[in-house]
């Protein structure tokens, strides 16, 4: 069986009870960064073989995973932070366990994109998550599509991205579209700051931005 255990964004008391009992049970666990992953393990005494599966390598090994798994091996696979396959690895050897018949399970856990929309004050009824934006090809063709859309959108950003990508919305949106920046989400610097997207983009100019971006933009007004 593979599991996929979501691990905590920041504050390692954000795990679940049932994630620490799979993680203790399993065989193996596959992680993005084995020093990362490490930090959690140790904070709760887990001791279990860490194997490398990222977005360099997963190409390469789906099958060799597969295999094990068939051969009887429990796995789990976790992420630096957050739910596995949310704009992370995952997708790959999950597609692989269906298609082999192998059981996989998912743990319901941490997910950056979610504390960000409903601490925006942006709708919840209706969003879209778009994850990261193209860097070049692609990039203003999406911009003019996501013009027109009409539910909350939600995406993932680099820190040193933010400031061009919201300005670029306001090109694109329109300077008053509202929106909400949630940065280090559960951490001792989280910050959320919200307002028009030009407004957004001149307080970000002013200070070092650092840390995990979660960006929500308001949709189309009726």
């Amino acid at each position: 069986m593979l599991y996929l255990v979501p691990t905590p964004l920041g504050n390692l008391k954000d795990i679940t009870l049932r994630a620490l009992e799979v993680l203790n049970a399993v065989d193996v666990i596959l992680c993005e960064d084995t020093r990362t992953s490490s930090k959690l393990l140790q904070h709760y005494a887990i001791q279990k073989p860490l194997s490398p599966y990222h977005q360099h390598n997963e190409h390469k090994i789906v099958s060799h995973i597969a295999d094990q798994l068939e051969a009887g091996k429990t796995m789990a696979l976790i992420t630096d932070a957050g739910t596995p396959g949310i704009s992370d690895p995952a997708f790959l050897i999950v597609r692989e366990c269906i298609q082999r018949n192998i059981k996989v399970e998912t743990l319901p856990g941490a997910a950056a994109f979610v504390p960000a929309l409903v601490n925006s004050g942006l709708p919840t009824n209706r969003f879209v998550f778009e994850g990261f934006l193209p860097l070049k090809k692609g990039r203003q063709t999406l911009f003019k599509k996501l013009a027109t859309e009409e539910r909350t959108m939600i995406f993932y950003e680099s820190p040193m991205r933010l400031v061009k990508t919201l300005e670029e919305m306001a090109r694109y949106f329109g300077e008053d579209r509202i929106c909400s920046v949630a940065r280090e989400l559960t951490k001792m610097f989280e910050e959320n700051k919200r307002g028009t997207l030009i407004e957004v983009a001149e307080y970000f100019k002013s200070k070092s931005v650092k840390g995990e971006i979660v960006l929500v933009v308001a949709g189309l007004p009726d």
